[in-house]
């Protein structure tokens, strides 16, 4: 069951996240804005940019994925520096995901998922970790890049986030 409330939402959503990416893009080319302003705009001074939010959807999704499977998770550089290398890293990430298999995950439910954030060591069993941590830090992400592009202008709405890139 943790495959199944896992793997396919974060696949889901990274997808909605590439849409809305080219979304942007295209907003950007029409407006003649350049592409960096809109890739480093944030809603607040102390909040992550638009490049570190996608950054941190696509480390969240794939680390979650890695930890509940019991495998070691899969190092991206963070070095994008335009949509396209942004666009990249999430076909990256979903091919990543797809080849998780859900016999690997049929004790993640209670394996235990360490690992440290924020100079802390995070313990929880994988059932806790997926719907106390993964998910919402995930989404979050997720939202907060849809949140930045909406602030900007891009013509883009709750379909968008919730079509899955369809």
């Amino acid at each position: 069951m943790i495959y199944e409330t896992s793997v396919p939402y974060f696949v889901h959503f990274l997808n909605s996240l590439s849409a809305i990416l080219k979304k942007a893009e295209a907003h950007c080319a029409a407006r003649k804005i350049d592409p960096a302003v809109m890739l480093n705009m944030r809603l607040y001074p102390d909040m992550f940019a638009l490049t570190r939010q996608v950054q941190i959807a696509s480390d969240s999704a794939k680390g979650a994925g890695a930890r509940l499977a019991g495998i070691a998770v899969p190092s991206f550089p963070d070095d994008e520096k335009s949509f396209a290398e942004l666009q990249a890293r999430i076909a990256k990430t979903i091919d990543f995901l797809n080849t998780l298999t859900k016999e690997q995950f049929a004790d993640a439910a209670s394996r235990a998922v360490s690992f440290k954030a924020g100079g802390r060591e995070m313990n929880f069993t994988g059932q806790d970790y997926l719907e106390r941590w993964a998910k919402p830090n995930f989404y979050f992400h997720i939202t907060a890049a849809y949140a930045i592009l909406r602030h900007c202008g891009v013509e883009i709405g709750k379909p968008d986030y919730l079509a899955g890139g369809a």
